[in-house]
C-alpha cells in the first residue's frame, strides 16, 4: 500500500517512529503541508517561519539521501491531503500526533472527518518521550521506496505567506546539522556551568543548550537529547558536570510533564480585562522605563530567545504589575520565540499569569532582579545605550540618580508605574480574593472546581 506521511513538528528522518511504519508498509509519499491559515493566527511570526523553512530544506535533502524527496503543498490540509491521496493512490496516512493549539485541533478533526468519509487509514503515532525514562530505543533513518512522477514544490517564503516584516538579526538558524551541533557543544563544552549559569543574561546565551527551537520543531527528537544526556552524565557522574546534566534532564522530563498538562487547561482561560493599551505598546517596545526589564524585551526582539528565568519575569511584570491582559501578552511572546511551542508556554503562561488562581504564583520585581543577575550592569547597558551616562549602582532605577532629570522623560521614558504601589495593590487583589474563596483561600479554578497543581517551575520555556 503507497502511504503518505504527514509531517508537522517533526522534521527529521532520525528517530522517527510514523517514517519507520510507512517503510514497511509501502511505497512513501512524505508530505509537509504549508497551511497560511495557520500562518495567520496571532501567535506565529516570520522569524519562526524563517526556522522551519530552513528546516523543510535540510529535511528535504535527508530525506531526497533515502529514497523519497519531501513534498511541500501550500493550502488547506484537508484539500492538499485529499488530492494527493486521489492522485497518487495512497490508502493510508501516517503521522505524529502533536500538541497544538485550539487551531490545529479542529483542522485535525477535520482531517479524520475526511479520511473516514474517504475510506483512508489515518494513523498517529505518539513519540517516545521522557517521563519515566520512556525515551525508546534510537531509530536510524529507514531507507525508502519514493514514487515516480511526484512534483516536490516550492517551499515559500515569508512573504509569500504574508507574514509581516520580523527582523530578528540575531535568530538561531534552523536544520537538524544545526541542532545536532549545539547539541554536541553543549555536552562536551558549553555545559558544565549550566545549572550556575542558565538564569544568567550573559552567561546563560553560551551554557544553555540552545536546543529549544529545535524541539519545538522536531528537527532534533526529544529521546536523541535525552539518551546523549545520559551517556555524558555516565562519562561525567560527579562535579559540576553531573550537577549540571541533571539539572539539564529534568528540564526536559518538565517540557514533556507541561505539554501532558495542556488538555486540562480551559481553551482562552487567559482572556481578561484589556488593560492599558498605551502600557501594552511600551512593554512592547521596551520602553516601560524599568531597565532590565526593557533591555530583555529588546534582547527578544533581536535574538528570539530569552532563558526561563528572564521569559517568567517579562511575562509576570506584564500581567500582574503592569496589568495587561495575558492572552495578549502570551501571544505577542509567541510572536517573539523563535522556539514557541504551545505545549510549553500555554500551560507554564497559565500557571505564571496566574489566571484561575486567587493570587499569582510569583511576583518578580525588575529592579531586584536585574541587580542580582546583572550586577555590574553588562547586560542592561549593552541593550540600552540611552543610559551610557547612569552610574552603575543606580542603572537599573536611574530615577534614583541626582541627574536623573536630564534623562528620564528625554532620552529614557520615566518608569510608566511605580512598583511599590503596583506590589501593594496586587497584595489586596490576593487578600480579597482569598477572603471570597473562603477558608484557606483555595485557589479556584473557573467553574468553582479546585485548580491543579502546575509541573515544574513558574517559567515560559525551558532554558534549552
Amino acid at each position: 500500500m503507497n502511504v503518505l506521511v504527514w509531517f508537522k513538528r517533526d522534521l527529521r528522518i532520525h528517530d522517527h517512529p510514523a517514517l519507520v511504519l510507512a517503510a514497511r508498509t509501502g511505497a512513501v509519499l512524505p508530505v509537509f503541508v504549508v497551511e497560511p491559515e495557520l500562518w495567520a493566527q496571532p501567535e506565529t511570526s516570520a522569524r519562526q517561519w524563517a526556522f522551519v523553512e530552513e528546516s523543510l530544506a535540510d529535511l528535504r535533502e535527508d530525506l531526497s539521501g533515502i529514497g523519497a524527496p519531501l513534498v511541500v503543498r501550500v493550502g488547506d490540509a484537508v484539500q492538499v491531503l485529499a488530492g494527493l491521496c486521489r492522485r497518487h493512490g495512497t490508502g493510508q496516512i501516517v503521522s505524529h500526533a502533536e500538541t497544538g493549539t485550539p487551531w490545529t485541533e479542529a483542522r485535525n478533526r477535520r482531517v479524520a472527518d475526511w479520511a473516514r468519509a474517504a475510506g483512508i487509514i489515518w494513523t498517529e503515532l505518539v513519540p517516545p518521550g521522557v517521563l519515566r525514562g520512556q525515551t525508546g530505543a534510537s531509530l536510524p533513518a529507514p531507507a525508502l521506496l519514493g514514487m515516480a512522477g511526484v512534483e516536490p514544490g516550492l517551499i515559500p517564503s515569508a512573504r509569500a505567506l504574508k507574514l509581516a516584516a520580523d527582523p530578528c538579526p540575531h535568530r538561531q538558524l534552523g536544520g537538524r546539522d544545526r541542532g545536532l551541533e549545539l547539541l554536541d557543544s553543549f555536552l562536551s563544552r558549553r555545559g558544565e556551568a549550566y545549572r550556575v549559569a542558565q538564569s544568567c543574561p550573559l552567561a546563560s546565551e553560551r551554557a544553555s543548550s540552545r536546543l529549544s527551537p529545535h524541539l519545538a520543531w522536531g528537527t532534533v527528537a526529544v529521546g536523541e537529547v535525552a539518551r546523549a544526556t545520559a551517556v555524558r552524565q555516565a562519562e561525567r557522574p560527579g562535579g559540576r558536570w553531573g550537577s549540571a546534566l541533571s539539572a539539564f534532564r529534568s528540564q526536559l522530563t518538565g517540557r514533556e510533564a507541561c505539554a501532558a498538562g495542556l488538555a486540562d487547561v480551559p481553551t482562552g482561560c487567559l482572556a481578561g480585562p484589556p488593560g492599558d493599551p498605551e502600557r501594552l505598546a511600551a512593554w512592547v517596545a521596551g520602553e516601560t522605563g524599568l531597565p532590565f526589564l526593557d533591555a530583555c524585551l529588546r534582547y527578544l526582539r533581536a535574538t528570539g530567545w530569552l532563558n526561563a528565568r528572564l521569559r517568567a519575569m517579562v511575562a509576570s511584570v506584564a500581567c500582574h504589575q503592569l496589568g495587561l491582559d495575558g492572552q495578549a501578552v502570551g501571544q505577542h511572546l509567541a510572536r517573539q520565540f523563535t522556539d514557541h511551542d504551545p505545549g510549553v508556554l500555554w500551560p507554564q503562561m497559565r500557571a505564571l499569569a496566574g489566571t484561575g488562581f486567587t493570587q499569582p504564583r510569583r511576583l518578580y520585581d525588575p529592579v531586584r532582579l536585574g541587580c542580582a543577575l546583572d550586577p555590574a550592569a553588562v547586560f542592561t547597558r549593552r541593550w540600552l545605550p540611552e543610559l551610557a551616562a547612569v552610574p552603575e549602582a543606580v542603572l537599573h532605577a536611574p530615577w534614583r540618580w541626582p541627574e536623573a532629570r536630564r534623562l528620564l522623560g528625554q532620552r529614557y521614558p520615566e518608569p510608566i508605574i511605580d512598583l511599590a504601589s503596583a506590589a501593594r495593590e496586587i497584595g489586596e487583589r490576593s487578600r480579597s480574593a482569598r477572603r471570597r474563596a473562603g477558608p484557606a483561600g483555595a485557589a479556584i479554578r473557573r467553574g468553582g472546581e479546585p485548580a491543579k497543581p502546575w509541573p515544574s517551575q513558574a517559567q515560559l520555556c525551558l532554558p534549552f
